[in-house]
């Protein structure tokens, strides 16, 4: 049985509350979108420009595969809802999450001219889906930003067309991009990859 919306409403008003309690989404930072049918293709995406520490059921939109509500619909979605729909085609995805916390921006920074960084030999990997050992090395690209999103948006999809087997990527000083099968996957990989982004910004930081 699918969610309802009443349903999929409090799973982001929970989430944005954690996240936003976490320094990850503060100020209106931040987006989360969940698909509710594929064909045709319909998201429920936050709006743009709303707190996503109290996200309340009227700041969530059902767009379509261009990226827009219905007509007539009033609200804004967010500005990166192409760069979720670009997620949503290449990989499947049933769910969209993306933070914005100081080390995801800080790494991407420190980072962006090597376009991506190894994350290996990490217990806390094993919370990637599909990955079954430490040992594993997971690469996790950083692609530049851009306010031009239909660009951002065919970057995204040249990027996982290339990296078939990454579960995420950072915007240059922008922050993490993450989905998953559900909103809880795509949460878990959210805690896992900025636990994983803070303890290797930390051991940057050792003399």
């Amino acid at each position: 049985m699918k969610p309802t919306l009443h349903t999929l409403a409090r799973e982001f008003r929970e989430i944005g509350r954690d996240f936003y309690g976490r320094g990850w989404v503060l100020g209106t930072s931040g987006n989360f979108s969940v698909v509710m049918t594929r064909k045709p293709l319909k998201l429920l995406i936050t709006a743009s420009s709303i707190s996503k520490g109290a996200i309340r059921p009227a700041e969530l939109l059902v767009v379509g595969s261009n990226g827009k509500p219905p007509v007539g619909k009033a609200g804004r979605p967010s500005a990166e809802t192409a760069l979720h729909l670009a997620v949503v085609r290449a990989r499947n995805a049933g769910a969209v999450l993306h933070t914005h916390s100081v080390w995801s921006t800080m790494l991407s920074e420190q980072l962006g001219q090597e376009e991506g960084l190894e994350l290996s030999g990490f217990e806390m990997l094993k919370g990637l889906e599909g990955v079954r050992t430490h040992q594993h090395t997971e690469w996790l690209p950083i692609i530049e930003n851009d306010q031009d999103m239909p660009a951002l948006a065919g970057r995204v999809a040249a990027l996982l067309e290339k990296f078939p087997a990454v579960h995420g990527f950072l915007l240059r000083g922008h922050g993490l991009y993450t989905w998953g099968d559900d909103l809880a996957q795509a949460r878990r990989h959210v805690e896992i990859f900025e636990f994983l982004l803070e303890t290797t910004g930390r051991m940057l930081q050792w003399p």
